[in-house]
């Protein structure tokens, strides 16, 4: 479903953009679709959590101010 927005944007800017949409075959509405889709999937794709960062999830307690001390005896502990 499509929406119709309003953005006020440099004219210079909306003049380059067009001419960019134009030379690309692309209307200037789906360049900035485009864009912005991909700005919001990058972030999303930052927001994953890898299997490794999961699994050390709690290691380290935040509550304390110490940790190396912390993490010095969660390493000791798990090896020894």
């Amino acid at each position: 479903m499509s929406t119709k927005l309003t953005l006020n944007i440099d004219e210079n800017v909306i003049e380059k953009a067009k001419s960019y949409a134009k030379s690309n075959s692309v209307s200037l509405s789906k360049l900035i679709e485009n864009y912005l889709l991909s700005l919001t999937k990058q972030r999303a794709e930052k927001m994953k959590v890898s299997p490794l960062v999961e699994s050390l999830t709690g290691v380290i307690s935040l509550e304390s101010n110490d940790y190396k001390k912390e993490y010095a005896d969660y390493v000791a502990k798990k090896y020894s």
